[in-house]
């Protein structure tokens, strides 16, 4: 008997050894307090970090801002002096906006973050709550200025005012030479010498369903022509909101906006010629840009002999220079871009025409990496390939016709390091005489003085504070260290680096990068349930690459998980192949090698439990992360869904058609969170904003239906009044309490009872 006591007594011994091992001190109040509260802690304990600089017109003087104990300064740095001073009198500025406001503003806290000073540098301005201010540094005083005027009606795909904005108008557009005017009349094209009011027609085909758009047209250089848009109105598809709670009435309010959606009717625009002397009209035959998804702004060639527009096909998979001659009208393909997938022309399209369009720098993945190309401008050949090699161009920061040269931003090209860090590079335009600007193993933002004589480097990694230089273009001679951070005070609090990880992806060769975060009473002998957060959005690249103090994966990781973000195939700023995972298939969101990654994870490290996996997103995030739940519940277990666009055929058309395709096929049923709702089987939240102008609010209440269709439990939370969010402090708090609730297996704490005073008292600690 006592024997048999004696085991029974060591096996709960035993059993809760092993819970302590998982359970204990996770997702306690004590863990709350530290996650809730984390952001004040660090706030303000890493010092000297700058932020990027700004130069001031074409001086040799920036400015930026920086930390500093108890807030920031705005500091001014002279390059060919190397002085170094505040920007302004933050005392006098602070005073004096406290008046102007009538809100109290202290000096190292201004409600601002940018400033722009004037051509003289004698005042400055800078935005505080949608409104624009001027300080005038002789005095500082502070005005406020009138608001810019804008205007509505732009349309989605075409830019163009529609024909409610053309007709009756008294707008005109006066020729360089100043001697006429033209204007849009009864949606036709006239002219008129300027000044006078009688004018004359240069059109008559023009009417409301086929109108001639007066913010598209361009006098030629010469004053004698005109080249204008003719549109053609496609479905003007209008989303519904109703603000459930408005501030200033009992009473719901309603709102409608402009929203086109994948395979609606687009306006089609038509280039037509004038030449104003003779009246001869043009039409440009479109033999070459028959389908347009748009046609952007017309620019005329300098010597008057043609004008050229781009061309982008619906569908995203023809891209190209238009040139259409003065003469007689006639229009030629320069560059034509048709790859087999999609041209990405939201992020990855540069052009710069040399020498009046007679040679043409142009940005291309035509040899599976991004790259810059010269080209000729007369046939639309390959001159020579500027860039090469397995790495890609990040952007084009100058191009000097008169030396020849680009500079340009760069990633992947060390062995090694980190594919993502952007570095900074001249190169000449016949591929010679490349050259780093930039040299530490980091990532690099660099701004240049518009006489392209300095520039200023700040670096950083997640590990490492930002450090900012001052060197010189033409020899890269360091002139001076600009800002080193300090991190010490950061450091006692308990801050920690994420961990940088690296695993095989799907085809068992390409690094998969991604980070970690730790909680910072972190135990290795502990067991620790793991959280995702995605986003998978094919625009770009999305785990950090640069230091922050704060984080909010650091912040959920204090309840006592383990937080990851991961970069996985179809994501972008890596080779066209690994982008292109994402065409027609927004629903992969990488999956294959998020989960590869998680499990080389845990075969390092023990206390990584891909037994109780999380995930959560917003936005294609929120769209991703319901899909982990719905493709791969073997998986992920629990998800936080916020603001999805849970369906590409609901959402916004340029960023869905570019990725998805058109026409639309039976990829987006195969993608949609709606037609997939019934696969459900883990633990799901959604989110949603009522008033989300972003995401068609649709997109979401139609997984609702789906589920509840489907008879599926889950949790839905609505924010009244809020756009695309996933709910601020509260939305985040929200989050928690599901992921400590189902992950952990702990109930969290009843907010309802608890003293919100203590928990502030506590944060601040």
């Amino acid at each position: 008997m006592k024997l048999m006591l004696s085991i029974r007594i060591s096996i709960l011994v035993l059993t809760v050894s092993l819970l302590s091992a998982t359970a204990v001190s996770q997702g306690t109040l004590a863990d709350y307090e530290r996650a809730l509260g984390l952001r004040d802690k660090v706030q303000g304990k890493a010092v000297n970090l700058p932020e990027r600089a700004n130069w001031i017109g074409k001086t040799s003087r920036f400015w930026y801002r920086k930390s500093v104990v108890g807030g920031n300064e705005f500091v001014l740095v002279d390059a060919e002096t190397l002085a170094k001073r505040p920007a302004f009198d933050h005392e006098r500025l602070a005073t004096a906006l406290s008046t102007a406001t009538g809100e109290k503003h202290s000096a190292l806290k201004l409600p601002f973050q940018q400033i722009t000073f004037a051509d003289d540098e004698k005042s400055f301005e800078f935005s505080v709550t949608d409104a624009r201010w001027r300080c005038e540094l002789a005095d500082y005083s502070v005005k406020k200025l009138p608001p810019e005027e804008r205007r509505g009606g732009i349309t989605f795909n075409t830019g163009l005012p529609g024909p409610r904005y053309n007709f009756p108008r008294t707008d005109a557009k006066v020729s360089p030479d100043g001697k006429w005017e033209a204007w849009i009349n009864n949606f036709n094209v006239w002219v008129r010498p300027n000044g006078k009011r009688e004018g004359t027609a240069l059109s008559f085909d023009g009417s409301e369903g086929n109108y001639y758009a007066l913010a598209s047209l361009v006098w030629s250089p010469d004053s004698k022509m005109v080249a204008v848009y003719r549109v053609r109105p496609g479905y003007n598809r209008k989303i519904q909101f109703v603000e459930s709670t408005p501030a200033d009435q009992v009473q719901p309010k309603y709102h409608s906006m402009d929203y086109a959606k994948p395979g609606d009717a687009l306006d089609h625009p038509q280039p037509v010629l004038f030449h104003v002397e003779s009246k001869k009209q043009m039409v440009v035959d479109n033999a070459l840009f028959p389908n347009p998804y748009n046609l952007t702004r017309i620019e005329w060639r300098k010597d008057n002999r043609a004008f050229t527009f781009e061309y982008n096909q619906r569908g995203h998979q023809v891209y190209r220079i238009i040139e259409v001659n003065a003469v007689d009208g006639k229009a030629r393909s320069v560059i034509s871009e048709e790859p087999k997938t999609f041209f990405t022309y939201s992020s990855k399209k540069y052009r710069f025409d040399l020498a009046d369009g007679n040679e043409v720098v142009w940005m291309s993945e035509r040899d599976d990496w991004n790259h810059l190309y010269l080209m000729d401008g007369a046939t639309g050949q390959v001159k020579n390939q500027i860039t090469k090699g397995q790495w890609v161009v990040r952007g084009v920061e100058k191009v000097d016709e008169e030396k020849r040269q680009i500079w340009f931003q760069a990633s992947g090209m060390y062995t090694g390091k980190d594919p993502y860090f952007v570095h900074y590079y001249r190169i000449n335009f016949d591929g010679s005489g490349l050259t780093a600007l930039t040299e530490a193993d980091a990532n690099h933002s660099v701004t240049f003085s518009a006489d392209m004589k300095y520039y200023v480097d700040s670096w950083s990694r997640v590990d490492l504070p930002t450090i900012s230089v001052l060197r010189t273009c033409a020899d890269k001679k360091l002139l001076a260290e600009i800002e080193r951070s300090d991190i010490q005070e950061l450091v006692k609090t308990g801050w920690r680096a994420p961990e940088v990880f690296t695993a095989l992806g799907r085809d068992g060769k390409t690094d998969i990068w991604g980070v970690i975060y730790r909680p910072s009473n972190f135990d290795p002998l502990k067991k620790y349930p793991v959280i995702e957060n995605i986003y998978a959005g094919p625009h770009s690249s999305f785990v950090p690459k640069s230091f922050a103090a704060y984080s909010q994966m650091q912040a959920m990781a204090e309840l006592g998980f383990i937080v990851v973000q991961i970069d996985g195939m179809g994501t972008s700023n890596r080779s066209k192949a690994f982008h292109d995972v994402a065409w027609k298939n927004l629903g992969d969101a990488g999956f294959p090698d998020r989960i590869l990654w998680h499990q080389t994870v845990a075969a390092k490290y023990r206390y990584y439990d891909i037994t109780r996996v999380g995930i959560y997103g917003t936005s294609a995030g929120g769209q991703s992360s319901l899909g982990g739940l719905l493709f791969h519940p073997e998986f992920y277990k629990v998800c936080v869904s916020s603001c999805g666009c849970h369906d590409n055929r609901m959402d916004k058309i340029w960023w869905n058609e570019q990725w998805m395709g058109w026409p639309l096929g039976p990829e987006y049923a195969a993608a949609s969170n709606v037609d997939n709702a019934h696969r459900l089987q883990g633990k799901l939240l959604l989110i949603l904003g009522e008033l989300d102008t972003n995401v068609d609010p649709a997109s979401t209440m139609q997984v609702v239906n789906a589920l509840i269709k489907a008879d599926k439990s889950f949790d839905f939370l609505m924010l009244p009044g809020a756009g695309h969010t996933s709910g601020g402090a509260y939305g985040d708090k929200r989050r928690y309490d599901f992921f400590v609730h189902h992950l952990l297996g702990v109930e969290p704490p009843d907010w309802n009872r608890i003293d919100k005073t203590k928990i502030a008292a506590a944060d601040g600690n």
